[in-house]
C-alpha cells in the first residue's frame, strides 16, 4: 500500500485528502484501500478538523513522522512557507520518494526545491487551478473535478516521478497541463493574481469613500461577484505577489492602461466618447464570449458558464428587464426603437 503525506491541511490539502481517500476506497485491492493518507499541519485545529472530515487516514503530530515513510509528499502550505517546509522534510524523505506542491507560483518554488530537497527524491511542481475563499471547513473531494492542474517537473524529476503526480491528478478528476515555470507565472499573474488585486482595489476604493455607508445598501450581484476575491486571505495574496513581482507588475500596468482609456474617453467630446466607450465594451464582451464558450473534448463547456448562456442576446434580456416589450419594438421601415410618449 502506498502512503501519501499531505503537509498543510487547509482547503487545498484537505480536498486532496478527501479526493484521494475516496479514490483509494473505490480502487481497493484484496479488500484494502489502494493507499493511505497521512496529514500534518502546524495548526492543531486544522489537523483535528481534517480527521473529523476523514480527509486523512491518520494525522501525524510532527512533520518528521508524517513524511518518513511516504511515497508521495504533497506540500500544501502557503507559498511563503514552502522553503521552510522543504528544509524541514528534506533529511527525512526516503530515497525514491516523490515531492509535489500546490503553490500559486512556480519559478520560485522550483528554485527552493532545487536548493533544499535531496537529489534522491523527485520534485514535480504543481498548481491546481481551483479553490474557494474557505479554509479546511470548505474541503471538497470534488473541488478539482474538471479543473486544470499545472504540472512543472524539476530538472532532476524522473519519468516515474512525473507519472506518480499525474496519477494523483487523475485520481482527483483534474486535467494535467504541462507548463514551463516562468510561463506559468506570467500566465497566472494575468488570469489568477490580477483578479484578486482588482477585487481588493475595488473594495478599498468604494469602502474608503465618505458615502460608503449609503452606497453599500445599493450593492447587488455585480458588486458581489467582482468583490468576492477580496474576501480571501491577505497573507496568501501578499505572498503570491511577493513571489511573482515582475509578472504581476506587468499585468497591473496593462489594466492601468485600459482604465486610462476609459478615463480619456470620459474626458472627450460626446461623439468621441460614445464611439470609444462602445468600442471598449464591445471588444471586452466579444472576448469574453469566446472565452465562455470554449468546450472540452467531450463537448462540455470548459468554464462552467452554461447558466450564463441562452438563445437570446444578453442585451435583449437586459432591455426587457427594464422596459418590457418596448425594448424590442421597432418603427416599421427604419429599424429604430419605437418612441413612447
Amino acid at each position: 500500500m502506498q502512503t501519501v503525506a499531505i503537509v498543510g491541511l487547509g482547503l487545498i490539502g484537505g480536498s486532496i485528502g478527501l479526493g484521494l481517500r475516496r479514490w483509494a476506497v473505490t480502487n481497493q485491492a484484496d479488500g484494502k484501500p489502494a493507499l493511505q493518507v497521512v496529514g500534518f499541519d502546524t495548526s492543531l485545529e486544522n489537523q483535528g478538523y481534517a480527521q473529523k472530515l476523514k480527509a486523512v487516514d491518520r494525522a501525524a503530530w510532527d512533520i518528521v513522522r508524517a513524511v518518513a515513510d511516504a511515497d508521495l509528499v504533497v506540500v500544501a502550505t502557503p507559498v511563503a512557507a514552502m522553503a521552510d517546509a522543504f528544509q524541514a522534510i528534506a533529511p527525512h524523505l526516503k530515497a525514491g520518494a516523490v515531492v509535489t506542491d500546490v503553490g500559486s507560483t512556480k519559478a520560485q518554488v522550483l528554485r527552493w526545491g532545487q536548493e533544499f530537497l535531496p537529489r534522491t527524491v523527485g520534485f514535480v511542481g504543481g498548481h491546481p487551478m481551483a479553490g474557494k475563499t474557505q479554509s479546511i471547513e470548505g474541503a471538497d473531494a470534488d473541488l478539482f473535478k474538471g479543473a486544470t492542474w499545472c504540472v512543472a517537473p524539476s530538472l532532476n524529476a524522473s519519468e516515474e516521478a512525473v507519472r506518480t503526480v499525474l496519477g494523483m491528478v487523475s485520481a482527483l478528476g483534474a486535467e494535467p497541463f504541462f507548463v514551463d515555470p516562468g510561463e506559468h507565472d506570467a500566465f497566472v499573474a494575468g488570469v489568477s493574481h490580477l483578479p484578486f488585486v482588482l477585487s481588493a482595489a475595488l473594495m478599498r476604493a468604494v469602502s474608503g469613500d465618505p458615502s460608503w455607508r449609503d452606497m453599500k445598501s445599493l450593492t447587488a450581484a455585480g458588486f458581489r461577484d467582482v468583490s468576492r476575491l477580496a474576501a480571501g486571505s491577505p497573507a496568501m495574496h501578499r505572498d503570491i505577489l511577493l513571489t511573482n513581482r515582475e509578472a504581476v507588475s506587468r499585468w497591473v500596468d496593462a489594466v492601468s492602461a485600459q482604465l486610462a482609456e476609459v478615463r480619456a474617453a470620459l474626458a472627450a467630446d460626446p461623439e468621441t466618447a460614445e464611439a470609444a466607450l462602445t468600442a471598449f465594451f464591445t471588444e471586452a464582451r466579444d472576448a469574453r464570449a469566446v472565452w465562455s464558450t470554449q468546450t472540452t473534448r467531450e463537448g462540455e463547456l470548459l468554464q462552467n458558464t452554461g447558466d450564463e448562456l441562452s438563445p437570446e442576446k444578453f442585451g435583449d434580456h437586459v432591455g426587457r428587464m427594464f422596459l418590457g416589450g418596448l425594448a424590442r419594438r421597432r418603427r416599421p421601415g427604419d429599424g429604430s426603437p419605437t418612441k413612447t410618449r
